[in-house]
């Protein structure tokens, strides 16, 4: 179990922040390939009992060459400057076996999205920035992920982040926002 303290910055030049992230010391120490599978029950939806999400995700790491699956359930907690989460993960040896268990459980699958992640360390801090497949997300953005909100305020003006630019929603809000016509910041 890990507490999570996050934003995502929309609107992003990949190549430009990458530069800028290096630019300030910022290591690269991962790239990797995912796949994303969210889980739900539709006679009981997570959602109906708490703020919260289901998923197994697939991580092919290609500077090492490891693999993994994990079962995630992602938990929302209450936070007015940043999104803060409380993560619950398992990591798994086999995937379809767990995805047996949950279909017995009442779980269906909900959706399965491809994404690449490049993320860098820089100060105390895990900058992601990821790219979904178009059907998912159209547009890549970058999360922060920090232990402080000071630490948070820092990287925004150190980056010079646009605050209009940063978002606390989850991917399936921002999803939600984008079939709904509306502004996803």
């Amino acid at each position: 179990m890990t507490k999570e303290l996050e934003i995502k910055v929309l609107n992003i030049d990949v190549e430009e922040i990458q530069e800028r992230i290096l630019s300030l010391g910022g290591e690269l120490i991962s790239i990797e390939k995912q796949v994303n599978t969210l889980l739900d029950n539709t006679e009981k939806p997570i959602k109906s009992y708490m703020d919260a999400y289901l998923r197994i995700r697939e991580t092919k790491e290609l500077l090492s060459n490891e693999e993994k699956i994990t079962l995630t359930l992602k938990k929302k907690l209450s936070n007015e400057a940043l999104r803060e989460n409380m993560e619950y993960n398992v990591n798994l040896e086999e995937k379809d076996t767990m995805l047996e268990i949950l279909r017995n459980l009442g779980f269906k699958v909900v959706e399965v999205g491809h994404k690449e992640r490049k993320s860098y360390k820089l100060r105390n801090s895990r900058l992601d920035i990821d790219t979904w497949d178009e059907r998912i997300y159209p547009y890549p953005y970058m999360e922060i992920e920090v232990e402080s909100e000071r630490d948070l305020e820092e990287l925004i003006d150190l980056l010079e982040i646009p605050r209009d630019n940063i978002s606390r929603l989850s991917i399936v809000e921002l999803q939600q926002k984008l079939r709904e016509g509306k502004d996803v910041k």
